[in-house]
C-alpha cells in the first residue's frame, strides 16, 4: 500500500525520514523534513514515522538552521 501524499514516513532502506510528495510509477517520492532533494523509495521499505521520529527530524532541522547549515 502506498502512503498518502503529505504523510511522514521512514525509508527503511536508507533510514531517512521523508514527507510523501507523490507517487511515480512503482515508487514513492519523498522529500526530507525541511526541504531538499527528493528521492524515490520502494513502497515495500517505507513505513509510517512515529511521533518520536518526526520530533527528532524537526529538532535536527531546527538545530541545523540555527547553525546556518540550511537556508
Amino acid at each position: 500500500m502506498k502512503p498518502p501524499v503529505g504523510a511522514y514516513v521512514v525509508d527503511t532502506g536508507t533510514e531517512r525520514i521523508g514527507i510523501v510528495m507523490g507517487h511515480e510509477g512503482p515508487y514513492v517520492q519523498l522529500r526530507p523534513y525541511g526541504g531538499g532533494r527528493e528521492w524515490d523509495a520502494d513502497p515495500e521499505v517505507v513505513r509510517q514515522a512515529t511521533v518520536a521520529e518526526r520530533l527528532r527530524a524537526a529538532t535536527a532541522y531546527a538545530n541545523a538552521r540555527s547553525r546556518g547549515e540550511v537556508p
